[in-house]
């Protein structure tokens, strides 16, 4: 059930006494990936060299499987005091266009510092897609029932991160926020559109995207499961975030275009930021420093802390 992850027996771990954070190898990773490319009928892999097989970028041109699609590991971080006593999130980010886990998502974006101040009781996942390229392409993501596979893994390698089997069922039940940043949409749209982890989904955010695939992400609200959704823009997505508020408009769905106090089931809506807010700097900066650090505090029901009891003094 949303905004529940169950709870660990009587003598459980208490709170992490320090963050964790690893690139873990995945089995069910996005890449490798050598089947079609959907809606296309045509093969992923659709250059030749030799030996040497690649993909073929609309913008980046051509792109060598051993280079670009070959990195399995996934970015997993676990925050200083996580406590799996306490209903957990997992907070599932795709990045975008030209990114490596390291150098971008952890160094420049500080996914994992934004999903520590966030205040929630969260955990973060980050799948390497193509490694730095001009390729938004989701691989075996593209495929039903991988991604819910993905999950599935990524419960067990939290698991081992954390250090202690007994936290095993908080992973395996804990809801999903998938935040999606400007390519990172292309595979979130088709995670969605399968409908295969529409149980888990408490909530998608999406950062400076879509770029595509709208009426998916229509078909997926007018379907009211119960996660929340907000979208987040400047300049760069402004027209396609206001062709997506149309399509919504066409299939009765009602959004708001002002931020929400609470991120709550069902709640559909949209932030647009100033013109002047770059790109590629939307992850730190866009109307609000740490935008997604300022949307997933949010989320209601997963505090990182029990609030003080009614009528209770704390100390400054």
């Amino acid at each position: 059930m949303l905004g529940s992850s169950g709870s660990l027996a009587q003598g459980a771990p208490k709170p992490l006494a320090a963050a964790k954070t690893a690139l873990v190898r995945f089995e069910h990773a996005p890449f490798p990936y050598r089947g079609e490319v959907p809606e296309k009928n045509r093969p992923f892999l659709d250059a030749m060299e030799g030996e040497r097989r690649g993909h073929v970028s609309p913008r980046g041109g051509i792109y060598w499987e051993e280079l670009t699609y070959s990195d399995r590991r996934s970015l997993l971080h676990i925050p200083k005091g996580f406590d799996p006593r306490r209903p957990a999130l997992i907070v599932v980010f795709f990045h975008g266009n030209e990114a490596k886990l390291v150098r971008d998502v952890r160094n420049r974006q500080e996914v994992p510092r934004q999903v520590d101040e966030s205040a929630l009781n969260a955990v973060l996942v980050a799948p390497q897609f193509a490694v730095d390229a001009l390729d938004s392409s989701a691989g075996r993501f593209w495929q039903r029932g991988v991604f819910t596979q993905y999950l599935a893994e990524a419960a067990g390698r939290l698991v081992r991160l954390y250090g202690d089997d007994r936290v095993r069922g908080t992973f395996e039940r804990a809801p999903v926020v998938i935040a999606a940043y400007s390519g990172g949409y292309h595979p979130a749209a088709f995670i969605l559109k399968s409908g295969a982890i529409d149980s888990r989904v408490q909530g998608v955010i999406l950062l400076d995207s879509p770029f595509g695939d709208l009426e998916k992400f229509a078909d997926w609200l007018a379907r009211r499961t119960p996660a929340f959704f907000v979208s987040a823009y400047g300049k760069t997505a402004r027209e396609d975030n206001e062709q997506l508020q149309r399509l919504l408009e066409n299939r009765g769905v009602g959004f708001r275009t002002t931020l929400p106090e609470r991120l709550a089931p069902r709640s559909v809506s949209f932030v647009d930021s100033p013109d002047e807010i770059k790109h590629a700097d939307f992850v730190t900066g866009a109307w609000v420093r740490d935008p997604l650090k300022a949307l997933l505090r949010r989320v209601p029901g997963f505090a990182h802390a029990a609030p003080p009891p009614a009528g209770s003094v704390t100390k400054k």
